[in-house]
């Protein structure tokens, strides 16, 4: 066979450095990578695959990137809603997480999470939690690729009942899984610049910067936050980190909701790059971050979803749709956020937010085949004039009909072919009795 696998007859969404837009398009996967992309010019069929999928008229484009995610919390989906902050992590978060947090319970809210992502078109994400060994080996079951950080905190924490272990406990999963899978890749999270003291949060970066690994960060997320770091240390959170050396280009900054002119120029100069996560941002009341100013500074600013305690969803089509309007409402400029900038940081932005452009991110010959497709045969979806605009601000989830990472074909007509949808929500589910009820873990 000339290709592993081909899909044809539809309009590909490169998001190449031209952005080109390729009508009947054609995409053909060697082994784990992009062999062909271009138009198909004559009435002859397709070249041979050992598999061939018809687009039929849909959009063919790059996976989607969620570049911050902390996946077991699917878990508490919807369980403490429309509360502050600080409430809903004192108060129901953290408390929930010490009593039912555990490798088995971590395993099933994993594959749940893996579930959703892969339904709704992403092929990559940004994890940064706890028992993040259990999520890594889970997620090499699923297929999806992801970059794992284990969490560091200086509270006790599931899985480092006494914090001064965090450090250690990071740097034996970097170990362990720095080179066992191509493609899940260790990382370091850090909680935050108020949970993390100064000594652990440099500690953290040294050891991501040791290993060449991403190193994870909420940061500037809330008034809160600001209001505390400027009273105990007389500096903004950015300004704080980068005091402490903490941001380059190998350093991932989560929120950045509180930002000034001054604090954009840092990451700017920095090169530093951001997750915008609006969604839970605007759900918390935690604020609104300044993307248009980010982007314009030239920071590459990717799109994640944050936990499903705090969005309540991994719906990376909501995300794109919800940054787009929002820069627009509060901005009061119709063109801020086009179509293909949102598009751009749910692939190839967030690709570069995790040093992972040079292998993914857009349709590209030589790159790793994480590829979907969605269906535009709809009334909903009917007529495409610019594939770009029905992606934001047209499409959902439930319109992804294929998905292909590194090759493998992990979606096929809407329905995931690796995984037990039934049984995962059967198990999560009497996890959740267990949850609502107070029972045992």
């Amino acid at each position: 066979m000339d290709f592993d696998l081909i899909i044809h007859n539809g309009t590909i969404l490169t998001v190449n450095p031209s952005f080109d837009i390729i009508e009947n398009g054609i995409v053909g996967i060697r082994k784990d990578r992009l062999a062909l992309v271009a138009a198909k010019t004559d009435d002859r069929p397709p070249p041979r695959a050992a598999k061939t999928i018809d687009a039929a008229g849909g959009i063919i484009m790059p996976g989607l990137i969620n570049a911050h995610t902390h996946l077991p919390m699917t878990l508490f989906r919807g369980l403490a809603d429309d509360m502050a902050l600080d409430v809903w992590l004192n108060e129901h978060i953290f408390p929930a997480e010490a009593r039912y947090l555990n490798p088995e319970t971590v395993r099933w809210g994993t594959l749940l999470a893996a579930a959703e992502m892969l339904l709704a078109g992403t092929t990559c994400c940004c994890d940064g939690y706890f028992m993040e060994d259990t999520v890594a080996e889970t997620l090499a079951e699923t297929g999806l690729r992801a970059v794992v950080g284990q969490g560091v905190i200086d509270f006790p924490a599931p899985g480092v009942a006494d914090p001064t272990d965090n450090l250690a406990v990071a740097s034996r999963f970097i170990q362990d899984r720095l080179n066992a899978s191509a493609l899940i890749t260790p990382s370091v999270f850090c909680h935050s610049p108020y949970t993390c003291n100064q000594n652990t949060l440099q500690q953290a970066k040294a050891l991501a910067e040791k290993n060449g690994v991403l190193f994870q960060i909420h940061a500037a997320e809330t008034r809160r936050e600001f209001d505390q770091i400027q009273d105990t240390h007389g500096l903004t959170p950015v300004a704080y980190l980068d005091s402490l050396g903490l941001l380059d280009p190998g350093t991932l900054l989560v929120h950045c909701t509180w930002l000034g002119d001054k604090d954009i120029d840092i990451i700017a100069r920095r090169g530093a790059r951001v997750s915008h996560c609006p969604e839970s941002n605007m759900k918390l009341a935690a604020g609104i971050a300044p993307v248009p100013a980010l982007l314009a500074a030239g920071i590459t600013v990717g799109l994640g979803s944050d936990g499903c305690a705090s969005n309540n969803d991994l719906n990376l089509f909501h995300e794109m749709g919800t940054a787009a309007r929002l820069h627009k409402a509060i901005s009061g400029q119709p063109t801020v956020m086009d179509a293909a900038t949102v598009v751009k940081m749910a692939t190839i932005n967030g690709a570069a937010a995790l040093g992972m452009a040079h292998e993914i991110g857009s349709i590209e010959t030589g790159k790793q085949a994480d590829v979907i497709v969605v269906d535009a045969h709809r009334p909903h979806m009917t007529p495409v004039y610019h594939p770009q605009s029905h992606v934001v601000y047209t499409a959902g989830a439930a319109d992804v009909s294929h998905v292909v990472v590194s090759g493998s074909l992990l979606v096929a007509d809407g329905r995931p072919t690796g995984l037990d949808i039934d049984a995962i929500i059967a198990r999560v589910n009497k996890i959740a009795f267990k949850i609502r009820t107070g029972g045992p873990a």
